[in-house]
């Protein structure tokens, strides 16, 4: 049996990552490490329940203290770090929270992972760090990231991203710890937070407001279906080599503006005439005509694309959804799924799990 600190697993990847461990892993105890800062829910992981096999701490990896207890009780043989600030548009107006996180937040797991692993019982241990493409920086109209693309990121997010894969890397050269990190292309799925691009124009599109696009709308990502990628961390975890780095891609390039258009062009579908989500949403016409260009953002990369080659290659795994299904898989989860975003969107969620670890909440999540 593994213990597995997963760090970041009430957010989006992180918990769609712990629930398929639940799956595929029934023996491993999982022990979850999350902040509950605005991404983190815990209504993404309400399915588990506390237990030999499953435990939540609510907590900061900045912690050094706090994370110094965990390893040794729970005596952790396995860390998965999904910790992070991600959203570029919030590095760019307060930077300082993703250093921390990103930064010192990693080097305080790498710390904790030397104390207790090294030098006598390493042997056995793993430390997956999750990264993303974004340290690469920018692509021209050709060619794809691969493990050996020099990092020039662009935006205080990529750049706090890129100090901590440096680390980690680091600590395997320097100390012998092992590591191993994926670097990933967008992911994009159910529990996704609503302000990324995805989530966003679903939710905006079922309501009929403006679907904002930044610039042109011609930027170009490689995208992801989030089970994909867990799939690519579980597989790295078994069978990837100590000391590398794999890229993780769903070979899906698509320009921001047609994945709009898809998006819009799906729910109207879902919500059109003859459906029972038509009184619910209603709408005249297609909601392309909601779409809004507004001013780019600063250091927009222009395109990004992943060759995965390595990760298929040399571990076996490729990406089984084509964005054209997994897209209407994400549309579909989010309109069975409403109360989850309208809770967040409201803000009723946030109160809600606040009162929760006060100790003065015990209700249920309705």
């Amino acid at each position: 049996m593994r213990k597995v600190l997963i760090t970041g697993g009430a957010g989006f990847i992180g918990a769609n990552f712990v629930l398929l461990m639940r799956k595929a892993h029934p023996e491993d105890r999982l022990i979850v490490l999350d902040k509950l800062t605005y991404a983190g829910n815990l209504e993404n992981l309400a399915s588990l329940k506390e237990g030999p096999l499953y435990r939540f701490v609510k907590g900061d990896i900045n912690d050094a203290t706090l994370v110094d207890r965990l390893f040794g009780d729970e005596d952790i043989d396995t860390v998965v770090n999904f910790a992070a600030e991600s959203h570029v548009d919030r590095s760019i107006l307060g930077p300082r929270d993703f250093i921390e996180t990103n930064v010192f937040g990693t080097f305080t797991l790498l710390e904790a992972a030397r104390k207790h692993w090294l030098p006598s019982n390493g042997d056995g241990k793993r430390f997956l760090h999750v990264s993303t493409d974004e340290v690469y920086g920018s692509l021209g109209p050709t060619g794809f990231f691969t493990e050996s693309t020099a990092y020039s990121p662009n935006s205080p997010y990529a750049a706090s991203k890129a100090s901590s894969d440096h680390l980690v890397r680091a600590y395997f050269h320097t100390y012998g710890l092992p590591v191993v990190t994926t670097n990933c292309s967008n992911n994009y799925g159910p529990y996704q937070f609503p302000e990324k691009l995805i989530p966003l124009m679903v939710i905006n599109a079922l309501k009929g407001k403006q679907l904002p696009v930044y610039g042109d709308g011609q930027n170009v990502r490689d995208w992801l279906y989030v089970e994909d990628h867990c799939t690519a961390i579980d597989t790295v975890l078994e069978r990837g080599r100590l000391g590398e780095t794999y890229n993780v891609g769903g070979r899906n390039e698509k320009k921001n503006l047609d994945i709009v258009k898809l998006i819009c062009s799906i729910v109207d579908e879902r919500t059109g005439s003859g459906s029972e989500l038509k009184r619910e949403f209603p709408f005249d016409g297609s909601r392309a005509k909601l779409i809004n260009f507004v001013k780019d953002r600063p250091g927009h990369d222009r395109r990004y694309a992943i060759d995965c080659a390595k990760m298929e290659k040399e571990l076996g795994w490729s990406p089984a959804h084509r964005f054209e299904d997994g897209i209407k898989k994400t549309v579909d989860w989010y309109l069975s799924n409403r109360r989850w975003w309208e809770r967040i969107i409201s803000g009723e969620y946030v109160e809600y799990y606040s009162l929760q670890y006060s100790g003065r909440f015990t209700g249920q999540v309705e």
